[in-house]
């Protein structure tokens, strides 16, 4: 365990070298994670056996990053509540920044050509999304991360450099996949609106269609797939990530040890990113948006990370308890709520779900919303 200053001057060294790394914190967590590539070589993940950290682009056509672990030095550290002061941070020139009146009416545009594909039959759901860029007054990035780990302490925060591409990172609030041993969990995640102090809330029948659809697509996706069984899933909850609120499905179940590469592909992406049904609602996206989401709405995270899991003590078993077992962990989380730092901006990306009820004036209000979670920790 190091202490905090060595982690964030761990960061600023590897990254004045040009040398891969990532830094990251699990939702709800105190301990972050920072693996240092000690070779300028460029992984690719080739197939999920391998142990290390993955950084998976939307196009699954396009290459996976990747970290080894046994190409890595790993730290670990106590983060404290408070890791930046407000005088410390002064990185965003113009605070007030959003698109300009063409963004909006171009994106509104887009949103209405997929409402009238879907009237049309050509798919029940299309994820569409947007990108803005903020100018930055301090290209450094680990007062942002820092403000972003301070501020999004339910999320899977992340800070991920690679000389291939570029510095990302952001606090996402959607779980891909976890899996230990042969046991996995999954959710489907849909719905958003602004929290209010309130958990208690009710939503429309648009955002409750959306959410049944993205669940209804996992729990077919599972079926259809060899070597997964004893799926379960929760009813849907509603659940805070950041100043956002979403409607949520937990989903689990059990696979072979050999179909974790299927597992994956099986779920991801999932129609919270893409659509249903999936490849109409690919094609749309790949054919009508008019920029490469690159790793936005990918995925990352731990892939085959050996982890200590102790035994349950009682008093019963004192004499076991020094006993443990080292499994192999993997810990995956959709790309959202995130940003690309590149040539002194920051390029936010956020999207939405669009169905035959949604309306194109609100659907850009819900991107502004979402843009708003990442802005908000570029500035004081």
């Amino acid at each position: 365990m190091i202490d905090r200053f060595t982690f964030f001057e761990h960061i600023a060294a590897q990254f004045k070298k040009q040398k891969p790394f990532c830094a990251y914190r699990k939702p709800g967590a105190t301990v972050a994670t920072l693996m240092l590539q000690n070779t300028y070589d460029h992984f690719k993940a080739e197939n999920f056996k391998d142990s290390g950290f993955v950084f998976a682009p939307f196009n699954s056509e396009d290459a996976m990053h990747f970290i080894p672990s046994e190409n890595a030095e790993i730290f670990e550290c106590e983060l404290p509540e408070v890791l930046i002061e407000s005088e410390e941070f002064d990185t965003l020139a113009d605070p007030d920044f959003i698109d300009s009146e063409v963004g909006q009416q171009s994106h509104e545009q887009l949103v209405q050509k997929g409402i009238d594909a879907i009237k049309n039959g050509d798919f029940r759901k299309v994820v569409l999304s947007r990108s803005e860029k903020v100018s930055l007054a301090d290209p450094d990035p680990i007062p942002i991360f820092k403000k972003m780990l301070q501020k999004y302490r339910e999320a899977f925060v992340y800070c991920w450099y690679h000389p291939e591409t570029g510095i990302w990172m952001g606090a996402t609030p959607e779980r891909l996949l976890h899996t230990e041993r042969n046991r996995f969990k999954t959710m489907a995640l849909a719905g958003t609106q602004v929290f209010k102090g309130e958990l208690d809330v009710d939503w429309e029948e648009k955002e409750l269609e959306e959410q049944l659809i993205v669940t209804d697509f996992i729990l077919n996706s599972l079926d259809e797939t060899d070597g997964i069984t004893h799926v379960k899933a929760t009813s849907p909850f509603t659940k805070k990530a950041g100043n956002l609120l979403h409607i949520c499905t937990e989903i689990s179940g059990v696979f072979q040890d050999d179909k974790l590469q299927e597992l994956v592909e099986s779920i991801h992406p999932t129609p919270a990113i893409c659509g249903m049904p999936r490849d109409n609602a690919l094609h749309f996206i790949k054919q009508e948006e008019t920029y490469n989401r690159e790793f936005y709405s990918g995925f990352m995270g731990e892939l085959n990370i050996k982890k200590e899991i102790k035994r349950n003590s009682n008093r019963r078993n004192q004499e076991n308890q020094q006993f443990s077992a080292i499994v192999p962990q993997t810990d995956l989380f959709v790309n959202l709520r995130c940003m690309k730092l590149k040539d002194g901006k920051a390029q936010i990306f956020v999207g939405g779900g669009i169905t035959k009820d949604s309306d194109a004036a609100k659907e850009w209000q819900e991107t502004v919303n979402k843009a708003q979670t990442m802005k908000s920790v570029l500035v004081k």
